[in-house]
């Protein structure tokens, strides 16, 4: 095979995974609208996670992606950085928009806005945003 034919071969194949890796975050996504992408070894991960399923009771329930364990992980995360602008994990996302990380997430737990911005950015997908010690 000649090099532009294996040029073209390779542009297929990228193009074909670039597909498989929309295909895979549309899929994601559907899945609440809450989606807490994160690595199980990340402690700022681990923050954000503690925040959105131990401090409050959220409806629906936010959905993990552990980028670290997920066959696309790598590709999902570059994706990610392109569409938000953030490469790092955690990257919680409601509605499809990135709210930040796991000191963001605090941030706004701490200062007691993070359920209104749920409840904003999330609008009639968000059932319902409680503190559990409410």
């Amino acid at each position: 095979m000649g090099d532009k034919a294996q040029e073209v071969v390779k542009e297929g194949e990228k193009e074909e995974e670039d597909m498989e890796v929309t295909t895979e975050l549309n899929t994601i996504l559907k899945k609440s609208p809450i989606i807490i992408f994160s690595k199980s070894y990340c402690p700022h991960s681990k923050r954000a996670k503690d925040i959105l399923l131990e401090k409050y009771r959220i409806d629906p329930l936010p959905y993990v992606v552990e980028l670290d364990k997920h066959p696309l992980g790598g590709k999902l995360q570059g994706r990610l950085n392109q569409l938000t602008g953030r490469r790092t994990v955690p990257n919680v996302l409601v509605n499809g928009v990135s709210i930040g990380g796991g000191d963001d997430v605090a941030e706004l737990d701490e200062k007691g806005t993070l359920g209104e911005k749920v409840k904003d950015l999330g609008g009639k997908k968000i059932l319902s945003v409680k503190p559990l010690d409410d």
